[in-house]
């Protein structure tokens, strides 16, 4: 019996070793995005942990202060060892489910300046836009037009307001009611082209085949970086731009109309 228990410990002892070796080999040669444990580098590509790194500054509308506080200093300090300055905004509350927490504003460095600028955005959205502009944006432009984007247009981030202006109490707020989506209607790049949503989604608008293979590039690479990706091919709501947001919920429109909840 003594024998069988030191046998059962032995192999338990062999078990734990063997663990710790695999543990620190994945942890040495693993790309760290794909590491829940590794902190988040926003110069890395899009990798498994990246969207849980993400999540972790999202803080809940029922979060304390000091939650808050400290999510959202540590988002600060994300973005700024990527380069990308940026300033603790003040947060919103404009009454019933028009909330914002944790805001922040991307003020210039390393990143494509959004127009119009000095947006109130959520700290994580921030991170989710400057991820997919250096993963996605940056190296489609450059795909596609041999050029870099210089701007990126937009219809803002915050709007107090359910799905779609709605006013029946029973839908949902939309995710601009807590400055967690952002409208893309269109990029800038630097030889001057300006690729639009409304007249280039299709492929018959000025940029012709490549403006609708760019915005596709660009909805595509957004798919893996925000939670809800809505597109002209979503509805005729979204028909002039790009509806990315960090909502809880996934769902991304390509092509066909994908399961999940409605939001706008």
């Amino acid at each position: 019996m003594k024998r069988d228990f030191a046998d059962f410990w032995n192999l338990m002892w062999e078990a734990a070793l063997g663990l710790c070796a695999a543990f620190a080999l994945l942890n040495a040669f693993a790309p760290p995005q794909d590491l829940f444990w590794k902190p988040l580098d926003l110069n890395r590509p899009v990798g498994q942990a990246t969207a849980a790194k993400v999540a972790d500054f999202t803080v809940s509308p029922a979060a304390a202060p000091e939650e808050v506080e400290g999510a959202t200093d540590a988002c600060l300090q994300t973005l700024r060892d990527a380069g990308v300055e940026v300033r603790r905004a003040e947060d919103r509350d404009d009454g019933g489910f028009c909330q914002v927490r944790g805001a922040v504003t991307i003020t210039g460095g390393a990143v494509t300046p959004l127009k119009p600028g000095g947006l109130t955005m959520q700290c994580p959205l921030a991170v989710r836009y400057v991820i997919w502009d250096r993963q996605v944006l940056q190296p489609s432009a450059q795909a596609v037009y041999g050029s870099r984007a210089v701007a990126v247009n937009n219809y803002g981030t915050y709007s107090c307001r359910r799905i779609y202006g709605s006013t029946d109490v029973a839908d949902r707020p939309s995710e601009h009611a807590r400055a967690n989506a952002l409208d893309v209607a269109s990029v800038t790049l630097a030889d001057g082209r300006t690729v639009s949503v409304e007249a280039d989604w299709s492929g018959e608008g000025p940029q012709g085949a490549a403006g609708s293979v760019f915005l596709k590039r660009l909805r595509d690479g957004a798919c893996r970086v925000f939670s809800t990706v809505l597109t002209p091919d979503y509805n005729a709501a979204h028909r002039d731009h790009l509806h990315l947001d960090g909502a809880p919920r996934s769902l991304c429109v390509s092509g066909t109309r994908i399961a999940g909840s409605p939001v706008g």
